[in-house]
């Protein structure tokens, strides 16, 4: 049911949702390279994978760990999206399908940590 209204919005929707999240992706980006990270920007997802090791808070689940109660900002560990979790061991995923203003929220907490 979902799929069939989904169909029936007008292109205009997708033309709009489709400039609101390149919008958030640009200021998650904007963030992250204020703030010290590495990250390639997504070409069709919601989120970006972010080389956290610059922190030196130890693997991904210890930054993840740290950002979220010392900083304030929820990330996912990057370790937990690979079939070998070594390899996204210095990673973490970040969000940008969130209101504009809980990102700028969430990048003065990030750049003030920085």
């Amino acid at each position: 049911m979902a799929g069939i209204a989904a169909l029936q919005l007008p292109a205009t929707y997708y033309g709009e949702a489709s400039a609101e999240y390149g919008e958030r992706r640009e200021l998650m980006m904007t963030i992250l390279a204020e703030a010290g990270f590495e990250a390639a920007p997504p070409a069709g997802a919601y989120y970006v994978m972010a080389d956290c090791s610059h922190l030196g808070l130890g693997d991904d689940v210890a930054t993840a760990r740290h950002l979220v109660e010392q900083v304030g900002v929820a990330t996912v560990p990057g370790s937990s999206f690979f079939s070998k979790p070594e390899d996204g061991a210095h990673l973490v995923r970040f969000a940008f399908c969130k209101t504009l203003a809980t990102l700028e929220a969430a990048g003065e907490r990030l750049r003030a940590f920085s």
